[in-house]
């Protein structure tokens, strides 16, 4: 069992409890936020999930660790980091989708540059960037995000 997270929990009721002595009212404000703010993520978590699922459900662990697996090579780098700038998922809910990943046999080296292109490169929202900051700097951002994307991810697969 991993006692992480029973600690993480502890540490967070410690906390609430602090802040409530500390001043009920704000605490009490800060739990309606937290509250309707998970209300209203909810729907989008369920539905990643849902997706998540329906992922590991129809691709075959086998396809999973052939395209993301150690013995992928730069197959996997590309693929990963292609997965990782086109879809337009939060960070919080990618961890998850990456951990199942490393359950179905994809590297840590693909884990890693997958969520590192998720959170910096924004194939969605490129269209927004290029009209915000124009087209040189964002395809130019987002190059150099690439390639550092791909660095960061195979320094972690080395040392991990």
């Amino acid at each position: 069992m991993n006692l992480a997270p029973v600690f993480i929990n502890i540490f967070a009721i410690g906390c609430l409890f602090v802040s409530f002595v500390k001043d009920k009212q704000k605490t009490k404000r800060a739990i309606k936020i937290a509250v309707k703010t998970f209300i209203r993520i909810l729907p989008t978590i369920l539905l990643i999930v849902v997706l998540v699922g329906l992922l590991l459900g129809f691709v075959p662990h086998a396809v999973i660790s052939k395209f993301m697996g150690n013995q992928s090579g730069i197959v996997g780098i590309f693929v990963s980091a292609l997965l990782g700038a086109i879809l337009y998922i939060p960070s919080i809910v990618a961890f998850p989708l990456a951990a199942s990943f490393l359950k179905a046999g994809a590297s840590i080296t693909a884990v890693a540059i997958f969520i590192t292109t998720l959170t910096m490169i924004g194939f969605v929202t490129l269209p927004l960037e290029i009209k915000e900051l124009g087209k040189k700097i964002a395809l130019l951002r987002n190059g150099i995000s690439l390639l550092l994307a791909i660095l960061i991810g195979v320094i972690i697969g080395a040392i991990l």
